[in-house]
Protein backbone atom coordinates (compact mmCIF):
# COMPACT_ATOMS: atom_id res chain seq x y z
CA UNK A 1 0.00 0.00 0.00
CA UNK A 2 2.99 2.46 0.37
CA UNK A 3 3.59 2.72 -3.20
CA UNK A 4 -0.06 3.43 -3.85
CA UNK A 5 0.62 7.53 -3.34
CA UNK A 6 3.65 7.75 -5.23
CA UNK A 7 2.40 6.11 -8.55
CA UNK A 8 -1.27 8.02 -8.05
CA UNK A 9 1.18 11.28 -7.45
CA UNK A 10 2.94 10.21 -11.18
CA UNK A 11 -0.10 9.60 -12.93
CA UNK A 12 -1.47 13.36 -11.68
CA UNK A 13 1.92 14.83 -12.95
CA UNK A 14 1.52 12.64 -15.91
CA UNK A 15 -2.18 14.28 -16.80
CA UNK A 16 -1.33 17.95 -15.33
CA UNK A 17 1.76 17.84 -18.06
CA UNK A 18 -0.50 17.08 -20.58
CA UNK A 19 -3.43 19.24 -19.83
CA UNK A 20 -0.93 21.96 -20.00
CA UNK A 21 1.49 21.05 -22.92
CA UNK A 22 -1.69 21.01 -25.38
CA UNK A 23 -2.97 24.41 -24.16
CA UNK A 24 -0.28 26.11 -23.73
CA UNK A 25 0.67 29.17 -26.76
CA UNK A 26 3.44 28.53 -29.04
CA UNK A 27 5.26 29.80 -31.39
CA UNK A 28 2.97 30.33 -34.81
CA UNK A 29 3.66 30.15 -38.55
CA UNK A 30 5.15 33.26 -39.95
CA UNK A 31 7.13 34.82 -37.12
CA UNK A 32 10.50 34.95 -37.13
CA UNK A 33 12.13 32.24 -36.10
CA UNK A 34 13.93 32.58 -32.37
CA UNK A 35 17.87 32.75 -32.53
CA UNK A 36 20.50 30.62 -30.87
CA UNK A 37 23.79 29.79 -30.67
CA UNK A 38 24.42 26.56 -29.57
CA UNK A 39 27.77 24.05 -29.78
CA UNK A 40 27.20 20.68 -32.01
CA UNK A 41 29.05 17.07 -31.10
CA UNK A 42 32.01 18.47 -32.77
CA UNK A 43 32.09 21.61 -30.48
CA UNK A 44 31.24 23.94 -33.46
CA UNK A 45 28.90 26.88 -32.87
CA UNK A 46 25.65 27.39 -35.05
CA UNK A 47 23.32 29.92 -35.15
CA UNK A 48 20.29 30.55 -36.84
CA UNK A 49 21.51 33.06 -39.30
CA UNK A 50 24.06 30.15 -40.59
CA UNK A 51 20.87 28.67 -42.35
CA UNK A 52 19.80 31.43 -44.05
CA UNK A 53 18.53 30.51 -47.75
CA UNK A 54 17.71 26.67 -46.89
CA UNK A 55 14.97 25.22 -45.08
CA UNK A 56 15.40 24.14 -41.35
CA UNK A 57 14.01 21.59 -39.96
CA UNK A 58 14.77 21.68 -36.22
CA UNK A 59 13.94 19.12 -34.12
CA UNK A 60 14.15 18.80 -30.47
CA UNK A 61 14.45 16.37 -28.58
CA UNK A 62 14.19 14.76 -24.77
CA UNK A 63 17.31 12.88 -24.30
CA UNK A 64 20.09 10.91 -26.27
CA UNK A 65 20.31 7.29 -26.64
CA UNK A 66 17.04 6.68 -25.48
CA UNK A 67 14.82 4.21 -26.93
CA UNK A 68 12.45 7.29 -28.88
CA UNK A 69 14.86 9.82 -29.24
CA UNK A 70 17.03 7.00 -31.23
CA UNK A 71 14.24 6.17 -33.02
CA UNK A 72 13.43 9.81 -34.50
CA UNK A 73 17.36 10.48 -35.14
CA UNK A 74 18.03 7.25 -37.28
CA UNK A 75 14.67 8.25 -39.50
CA UNK A 76 16.33 11.20 -39.80
CA UNK A 77 19.40 10.23 -40.27
CA UNK A 78 17.83 7.38 -43.12
CA UNK A 79 15.99 10.11 -44.94
CA UNK A 80 18.76 12.57 -44.38
CA UNK A 81 19.95 12.40 -48.56
CA UNK A 82 16.29 13.62 -49.57
CA UNK A 83 16.21 16.69 -47.34
CA UNK A 84 19.37 17.85 -48.58
CA UNK A 85 18.08 17.21 -51.79
CA UNK A 86 14.89 19.56 -50.77
CA UNK A 87 17.71 22.08 -49.71
CA UNK A 88 16.62 21.54 -46.52
CA UNK A 89 19.02 20.66 -43.36
CA UNK A 90 18.10 18.73 -40.26
CA UNK A 91 19.20 19.55 -36.67
CA UNK A 92 18.57 17.99 -33.53
CA UNK A 93 18.75 19.75 -30.01
CA UNK A 94 18.43 18.56 -26.55
CA UNK A 95 19.29 19.15 -23.23
CA UNK A 96 22.26 17.01 -22.90
CA UNK A 97 26.06 18.20 -23.45
CA UNK A 98 28.39 18.04 -26.56
CA UNK A 99 30.48 14.45 -25.13
CA UNK A 100 26.42 13.10 -24.85
CA UNK A 101 25.80 14.33 -28.19
CA UNK A 102 29.34 12.94 -29.68
CA UNK A 103 28.93 9.73 -28.57
CA UNK A 104 25.41 9.25 -29.76
CA UNK A 105 26.42 10.47 -33.33
CA UNK A 106 28.91 8.10 -33.32
CA UNK A 107 27.31 5.03 -32.25
CA UNK A 108 24.20 5.88 -35.02
CA UNK A 109 25.96 7.21 -37.95
CA UNK A 110 23.97 10.26 -37.04
CA UNK A 111 25.75 12.70 -40.21
CA UNK A 112 24.04 16.24 -39.05
CA UNK A 113 24.59 18.84 -35.93
CA UNK A 114 23.31 17.81 -32.49
CA UNK A 115 22.91 20.78 -30.66
CA UNK A 116 23.92 20.80 -27.10
CA UNK A 117 21.52 23.75 -25.25
CA UNK A 118 23.01 23.14 -21.60
CA UNK A 119 21.07 26.03 -20.26
CA UNK A 120 18.07 24.86 -21.83
CA UNK A 121 17.56 28.45 -22.97
CA UNK A 122 16.89 27.93 -26.63
CA UNK A 123 14.36 24.64 -25.81
CA UNK A 124 12.66 27.79 -23.70
CA UNK A 125 12.85 30.05 -26.63
CA UNK A 126 11.05 27.68 -29.14
CA UNK A 127 8.87 26.78 -25.65
CA UNK A 128 9.81 23.12 -25.99
CA UNK A 129 11.27 23.55 -22.59
CA UNK A 130 9.58 20.47 -19.88
CA UNK A 131 10.75 20.94 -16.11
CA UNK A 132 9.79 18.56 -13.48
CA UNK A 133 11.68 20.17 -10.51
CA UNK A 134 15.27 20.88 -10.92
CA UNK A 135 15.28 18.22 -13.77
CA UNK A 136 15.11 19.74 -17.60
CA UNK A 137 13.84 17.71 -20.94
CA UNK A 138 13.26 19.16 -24.37
CA UNK A 139 9.75 17.92 -25.49
CA UNK A 140 9.81 16.55 -28.51
CA UNK A 141 8.75 19.17 -30.78
CA UNK A 142 10.01 19.99 -34.60
CA UNK A 143 9.78 23.38 -36.44
CA UNK A 144 10.17 23.86 -39.69
CA UNK A 145 11.99 26.89 -40.83
CA UNK A 146 12.01 28.80 -44.14
CA UNK A 147 14.82 30.11 -45.85
CA UNK A 148 14.34 33.60 -44.69
CA UNK A 149 14.14 32.19 -41.07
CA UNK A 150 10.80 32.07 -40.57
CA UNK A 151 8.35 29.23 -38.74
CA UNK A 152 6.69 27.70 -41.75
CA UNK A 153 5.38 24.92 -39.55
CA UNK A 154 5.10 23.90 -36.15
CA UNK A 155 4.44 20.39 -34.93
CA UNK A 156 4.16 19.87 -31.28
CA UNK A 157 4.75 16.62 -29.31
CA UNK A 158 5.58 13.98 -32.86
CA UNK A 159 5.17 10.88 -33.15
CA UNK A 160 9.09 9.60 -33.20
CA UNK A 161 8.78 7.14 -35.80
CA UNK A 162 7.21 9.30 -38.18
CA UNK A 163 8.31 12.31 -37.39
CA UNK A 164 10.91 12.54 -40.47
CA UNK A 165 8.42 11.55 -43.14
CA UNK A 166 5.48 13.62 -41.94
CA UNK A 167 8.02 16.66 -42.39
CA UNK A 168 9.12 15.40 -45.77
CA UNK A 169 5.86 15.75 -46.93
CA UNK A 170 5.07 18.71 -45.27
CA UNK A 171 8.35 20.43 -47.07
CA UNK A 172 7.42 18.98 -50.70
CA UNK A 173 3.80 21.28 -49.95
CA UNK A 174 5.42 23.76 -48.56
CA UNK A 175 8.02 24.09 -51.63
CA UNK A 176 5.40 23.44 -54.79
CA UNK A 177 3.35 26.18 -52.61
CA UNK A 178 6.40 28.53 -53.39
Amino acid sequence: MEWFIPILFIIALGLLYGYFSRNRSTLQPGQAAPDFNLPDQHGKMHSLSDFRGKWLILYFYPKDDTPGCTKQACSFRDDLQKIIDMNATVIGISVDNTGSHADFARKYQLEFSLLADTTAETAACYQSLIRLGPVKFAQRNTFLIDPEGKIAQVHLSVNPARNSSDIIGNLKQLQALG
